[in-house]
Formats: C-alpha cells, sequence, structure tokens
C-alpha cells in the first residue's frame, strides 16, 4: 500500500481532506471558517475589547495622547512604543511608566538593537526586510536582553519582541525569576504571526499577547482565535508602510470574533518617525493626537454596530466614557 509521501499517493481532494485531518488531530482548525463563530473568550475583567495606540515615542508624545483621549472621552488601554527602550533616557522611561501608571495605561515598549538598526544590509533589500526585527548573531541577543533588564528595572512591565529566540529566552527568564513574572511579552507586527499553528507556537514559547499581520481577513482572524486564548492585538487603521489597511467598518466584527482583542489606531498618510527624538518630537506629538482621533472614529463604529459589546474601564474616558 502506498505511503502518504510517495509521489501520487494522495493528491487533490483526498490529499487536502488528509491535511485537514492532521491539521484538526493537532487541534489546529483545518481551514478557515466559513461563518465566523463568536469568541467566548475575555480579558481578566471580562472586558472583549481595549484601545492601543501605537508609535507613543516619548514622554511628551504620552502626555498629548492622555490630553487628546480625556478631551474626546477616548478609552486608551495601552500604549506601544517602535524606536526601542534604548532610545529614551533612564528619566524618560520612568516618566512613560509613571505617567501610565497614574492613568492606568500600560506601556508597551520596543527592545532595542535589532536587525534594521545594524550593520547588516538584508533587512534593507526588498527581499530581505522580513529579517528587520530580528536579532542578529549572538552578541546582539546579549545585547536586547540587557535593553529589557535596564527597562524592567527602571519600571517597564511591557515589552515589544519580534525575535523567536528572545521571546524564549526572555519567557525562560522570567520562569526563573530572573525577570518580573508580571513582565508583559507583547509579540512585535514584525515577526509574523499568519496563522494559527505560529500563533500557537509563539503562545507555548511564553508570548503574553499577539500582533497580528495588519492584512488577515476576519476568517484567518478567527482561526487565529481559535487556536490561542491569549489577546489579539489588531491594527484597525495602519501606517503606510505596512500596507495601511483601514478597516473601521470591520470593527464590530473585529471585536466579536477576535476578543479578548486590543484595538489599534495608528495614521495613514503620516511621516516615518523611528527612530524618534527631539528633532522630530512636534511630528511624534500631532500624529500622537490624531491617532487618538482616529480611535474616536472607530469606537463611534463600534458603538453604532456593537454597541453591547463590553471594554475595560479607563480613565481617558472621563466623563464622555463609551463603556457599558
Amino acid at each position: 500500500m502506498a505511503t502518504v509521501w510517495q509521489r501520487g499517493a494522495m493528491s487533490g481532494a483526498d490529499g487536502l481532506s488528509a491535511t485537514r485531518r492532521v491539521l484538526g488531530s493537532l487541534g489546529l482548525p483545518p481551514g478557515d471558517p466559513g461563518e465566523l463563530p463568536s469568541s467566548p473568550l475575555r480579558f481578566a475583567d471580562g472586558a472583549q475589547w481595549r484601545v492601543e495606540i501605537p508609535s507613543v515615542e516619548g514622554p511628551e508624545a504620552l502626555h498629548a495622547v492622555i490630553d487628546e483621549a480625556t478631551a474626546r472621552g477616548v478609552p486608551v488601554h495601552r500604549v506601544s512604543q517602535g524606536s526601542g527602550m534604548m532610545m529614551l533616557t533612564a528619566g524618560e522611561t520612568v516618566e512613560m511608566v509613571e505617567l501610565g501608571r497614574s492613568w492606568g495605561v500600560e506601556v508597551s515598549l520596543f527592545v532595542g538593537p535589532r536587525a534594521a538598526w545594524d550593520v547588516g544590509v538584508q533587512a534593507t533589500t526588498s527581499s530581505g526586510r522580513v529579517a528587520s526585527g530580528s536579532l542578529r548573531g549572538a552578541d546582539q541577543l546579549v545585547y536586547a536582553v540587557e535593553d529589557v533588564r535596564r527597562g524592567c528595572e527602571l519600571g517597564v512591565r511591557s515589552v515589544l519582541v519580534a525575535d523567536v529566540g528572545l521571546l524564549y529566552v526572555l519567557a525562560t527568564m522570567k520562569a526563573q525569576g530572573e525577570l518580573p513574572e508580571d513582565l508583559v511579552l507583547k509579540i512585535s507586527i514584525s515577526l509574523p504571526v499568519c496563522n494559527p499553528a505560529t500563533a500557537r507556537v509563539v503562545e507555548n514559547l511564553g508570548a503574553t499577547t499577539i500582533n497580528l499581520p495588519v492584512d488577515l481577513s476576519l476568517a484567518q482572524i478567527a482561526g487565529i482565535r481559535s487556536a490561542v486564548s491569549l489577546p489579539l492585538d489588531v491594527y484597525v487603521e495602519a501606517a503606510d508602510d505596512f500596507g495601511g489597511v483601514v478597516r473601521h467598518y470591520e470593527i464590530a466584527e473585529l471585536v466579536r470574533v477576535a476578543a479578548p482583542v486590543h484595538l489599534k489606531f495608528t495614521v495613514r498618510n503620516a511621516p516615518g518617525i523611528y527612530p524618534s527624538g527631539r528633532h522630530l518630537a512636534a511630528v511624534a506629538e500631532a500624529t500622537a493626537r490624531e491617532r487618538v482621533r482616529r480611535a474616536e472614529l472607530g469606537l463611534s463604529i463600534l458603538e453604532r454596530y456593537y454597541p453591547e459589546a463590553a471594554a475595560t474601564a479607563a480613565a481617558t474616558a472621563g466623563a464622555r466614557s463609551m463603556q457599558r
């Protein structure tokens, strides 16, 4: 009897069915679901969604986010930064951490060194950009761990990770007590998690929350949700250099299908600011404010089409809170 790996032993519909059975035996969805199921999962407080404002590059930008969110009544639960902790002074890092703590906002900072900011050239090429978030060699891995150690000493409790080896090391250090037990390991969009199996791998390696690629369909997101229980981070609006998708009218379905989910809002047609600094302060602050405005637009659509969706309470929402 022919075995499945011999040429022609199983092909066409039979082979496809066999492969789907293998995936099912692994506890993975055998394909993207046709009817999108509602996710039964929630954040620990019972919420289905939270708001994340990305590319908040320093204390001034964080102040701008909080000011704008408070004025607009927009709940902000997390901010993230892309330039890396190494681009912040100790004082700036502490200020961001303390400001986030006082407003109940999670502050997630990127691990600094990575291939895109190194001596290698592959990450600068059109075909090699996928390696931009990777760590090149053992020394750069050491630098990245040191960056996280320094951040934790300054009070950071959430970091963006774009390298699978770094994820393994940081999770192991957490388990061994060498890093804080409550340190959030947030998978960056620069570490592509495009399917349920990859999502399961990073979950098993110790990820705390997973940023998905910007262009996954609702069905593909539903497939990933069925394979993992971690919160998913999904761009409602994405930057141009990541494709610039705008999916505001899908926001109700994103919450229903992907919960628990962080809804991320950035700005199309905005200049790149990585690595940020004082020379880009005005742009960083202006775009931070506009991201909050974009969140207001998106949440108004969520309120219209899925008003019963539960959210985590946020101090920034103030008197104009949209929570239910």
